[in-house]
């Protein structure tokens, strides 16, 4: 009994931080006083790391950049991380458990972080759009491989 279950699947949230974290407003106070909109431009991240046997640390990480023609209104950037143990898994899943349903947890907790930090800066909060992370994945497992990438539809 006790063979059967060391060999079963185990799959444990150990721990979700806020990894990084850092606002920048270079052109405060002046360019609060503008009037024109300013463009936003957002870039996400996923990184995977064995931190131990059978323990994983999986970064989201944000950069978010708002801009009144060149001049930054502010900028953030933000990495969310979590601790995983993951067990007794067949090789070919560890990818999508390591690329989608593990930064699918991390995620909602850094758009929250995200928006309250800009919000927290005086800022009216952006908030990040849901991420299709299984697209994602399979996106960068085509590239990867060197085929040109899936038209991604929702």
């Amino acid at each position: 009994m006790a063979d059967q279950q060391a060999q079963d699947p185990v799959f444990q949230i150990q721990r979700v931080y806020l990894k990084d974290l850092s606002l920048e407003q270079p052109n405060s106070p002046a360019i609060l006083l503008e009037q024109e909109q300013p463009t936003v431009d957002i870039q996400l991240g996923v990184d995977a790391q064995p931190v131990a046997d059978g323990i994983f640390e999986i970064t989201v990480s944000a950069t978010v950049q708002t801009k009144i023609q060149e001049r930054t209104v502010f900028l953030v950037e933000a990495k969310q991380a979590g601790i995983f143990e993951i067990r007794n898994l067949p090789e070919e899943q560890m990818g999508p458990i390591l690329g989608i349903a593990c930064p699918q947890i991390v995620y909602p907790y850094l758009r929250g972080n995200v928006a309250d930090v800009i919000q927290r800066g005086g800022f009216p909060p952006v908030h990040l759009a849901e991420i299709n992370f299984q697209a994602m994945f399979e996106q960068q497992q085509a590239q990867a491989a060197g085929q040109a990438s899936p038209i991604v539809t929702q």
